[in-house]
């Protein structure tokens, strides 16, 4: 593909590309809302015209419990590699609605930004690979390697229905590579590919006295406090340099090469936009290691809320009967979040007092993902980006958790690139959700460009 033709094609295409996203970011498919079944299934039924309009064949709504799954493909490159794009086109709910400056469902261009629910977050990013297959297209006769597509409508409430999906259609999706567009870049005009997640490891820990809420004239200093307990075992789980000391709990995270942590350090940063964009009173975390070091290749254990005893206006004095926090680890490659799980029940025994009941419950999990930087198809993506963005990209890892990632490199045994092209401060899950139009239409042309760079690795 002639990179110049493809640049000026695109270009040549902006109003009309913005008017075709725009029907897709009108429809309010939340699907944390009940209510919004109608527009969920009216929002799968567009995208399902959209790909067919563009030239991909075999589109099929597959029905769930929940929300249909959007599926499509186009194989005509025979011996060469297969690409699996993923997406989702649901989005967050929207309040609150007074904070929005223009309409959450009326697609506005305000300077260089395109504001709506769901922009970025992902029908935006979504939408791109529909564009670059139909850009392909029309500029050259055949595809070079062979496209499958699956997009969900559920990733907003966890997926239900996916991961279920996925390791019962193993054949139909069969891949050697995936591609999701559903992250952000490190900046703006900052070209960026994701080769890393973190998993996680939720719980609740519980830790109980009596039956019912005690008196604390009658009964304080001669029973313990569960509420008390409970704040003496979550101090006790990290050390004074930040590490945690669950016994174990680091024997399975993987060495970070140098040439990696290296990367890492590329990357601008300054601890005074970290504490703006947080609004955090100063940096913290576990000692050795950089502000992004530790949110990517260091697990963590965070205590996300705890309640329990009264709470209300006033005072009452009693021994609340229990009291409980809600506590999740985020774990880095090759940790797994049931034996983290396991590891923390078993902290809890030794260390809490015989005074107390005390009870984990285990909520949910996800293991982390790891793409090597090395990887051919990672090298392809990052050869696209140069030549679109006029720079080497970056390579970073994220924080956070795709469920998905891991179980596409399970079920499918094929590598996940996360090529996306959001940014962090595009208020993906708050209002005023945008994308920087200069990022979409780079986008259009990365994704097409990948094509060709993949067809050759």
């Amino acid at each position: 593909m002639d990179y110049s033709k493809l640049s000026l094609h695109v270009e040549s295409r902006r109003d009309a590309f913005l008017e075709e996203l725009g029907s897709i970011l009108r429809i309010q498919s939340i699907s944390a809302d009940p209510s919004k079944k109608g527009e969920m299934v009216r929002c799968a039924e567009t995208i399902s015209e959209m790909m067919r309009s563009v030239g991909i064949e075999n589109v099929k709504l597959f029905e769930t419990d929940g929300n249909p799954l959007v599926y499509g493909d186009h194989i005509h490159a025979a011996g060469k590699p297969t690409v699996l794009i993923y997406g989702h086109y649901d989005v967050q709910p929207v309040d609150p609605l007074s904070e929005w400056e223009t309409p959450p469902f009326e697609p506005t261009v305000r300077g260089d930004d395109l504001y709506a629910r769901g922009s970025t977050d992902d029908k935006g990013q979504l939408f791109i690979h529909l564009k670059a297959f139909e850009s392909y297209k029309q500029l050259s006769e055949d595809l070079p390697i062979n496209l499958k597509y699956i997009f969900e409508g559920e990733e907003e409430i966890g997926s239900i229905h996916l991961e279920p999906f996925i390791r019962s259609h193993r054949d139909l999706l069969k891949a050697d590579v995936v591609v999701i567009s559903d992250t952000a870049m490190y900046g703006r005009d900052m070209p960026t590919i994701c080769y890393a997640l973190r998993g996680m490891a939720y719980l609740e820990l519980t830790v109980e006295n009596a039956p019912i809420d005690l008196h604390s004239g009658s009964f304080g200093g001669a029973v313990a406090n569960p509420a008390n307990v409970l704040a003496d075992l979550i101090a006790r789980l990290h050390d004074e340099r930040g590490r945690v000391t669950i016994p174990h709990f680091y024997d399975d995270v993987l060495e970070v090469p140098a040439e990696e942590r290296a990367e890492i350090a590329r990357l601008p940063y300054s601890d005074e936009e970290f504490l703006r964009q947080s609004g955090a009173v100063a940096p913290y975390g576990e000692s050795g290691y950089s502000s992004n070091e530790r949110l990517w290749i260091r697990p963590t254990l965070d205590v996300n809320g705890i309640y329990g005893g009264f709470t209300g206006e006033g005072a009452k004095t009693i021994i609340p009967a229990r009291a409980t926090a809600k506590i999740s680890m985020r774990l880095v490659p090759n940790q797994s979040s049931e034996k983290i799980l396991d590891l923390f029940a078993a902290y809890i025994r030794q260390i809490a007092p015989p005074t107390v009941k005390t009870t984990v419950k285990k909520m949910h999990s996800g293991e982390p993902a790891l793409t090597p930087i090395d990887h051919p198809a990672v090298r392809a993506a990052s050869e696209s980006l140069e030549t679109v963005f006029g720079k080497k990209p970056f390579f970073i890892r994220e924080g956070g958790s795709i469920p998905e990632v891991l179980t596409f490199q399970e079920a499918l045994g094929a590598p996940v690139i996360l090529l996306g092209f959001g940014l962090p401060d595009e208020n993906s899950h708050a209002p005023n959700e945008h994308l920087y139009l200069r990022h979409f239409f780079d986008g259009i042309k990365t994704a097409a460009l990948l094509y060709d760079k993949l067809a050759r690795k």
